[in-house]
């Protein structure tokens, strides 16, 4: 499933330093470089907070929570910080999922990791 970007200063300034970034379908090995490269110039600017809008995005990978690591990471470099709103039930599972387990290795490789994250992010398909 491809991946739809959509990124949108504040208009004005309503919010002066921040930026919205929506995400529509999977957002995986495939696809997370194409927004690491959108995101790019957004960090190296004077972006203060950044705004993940998942409403619409059904699958995430743990190439798609590097990104986001990524980003929190740059922002948090100087004084900013990332947000997530409008997530699905599955992309909120991993999030839990991916909290919950700080430091710890669960699976024996990233390929195992995404594995059991897409089988749980089915089932959620398979309920509805």
């Amino acid at each position: 499933m491809p991946l739809e970007i959509h990124i949108q200063k504040s208009p004005g300034n309503k919010q002066p330093g921040v930026v919205t970034v929506s995400l529509t379908g999977s957002l995986d090995t495939a696809t997370a470089p194409e927004l690491e490269r959108q995101l790019t110039p957004v960090l190296n600017s004077a972006v203060k907070d950044l705004v993940f809008d998942l409403a619409e995005l059904k699958f995430i990978s743990s190439a798609g929570l590097r990104i986001f690591s990524i980003a929190r990471k740059k922002l948090k470099e100087h004084g900013g910080q990332a947000a997530f709103i409008n997530m699905q039930p599955q992309i909120n599972e991993v999030f839990e999922i991916m909290k919950s387990l700080p430091g710890v290795s669960v699976f024996e490789s990233v390929a195992e990791m995404d594995d059991y994250l897409a089988a749980r992010q089915r089932s959620y398909d398979e309920n509805a």
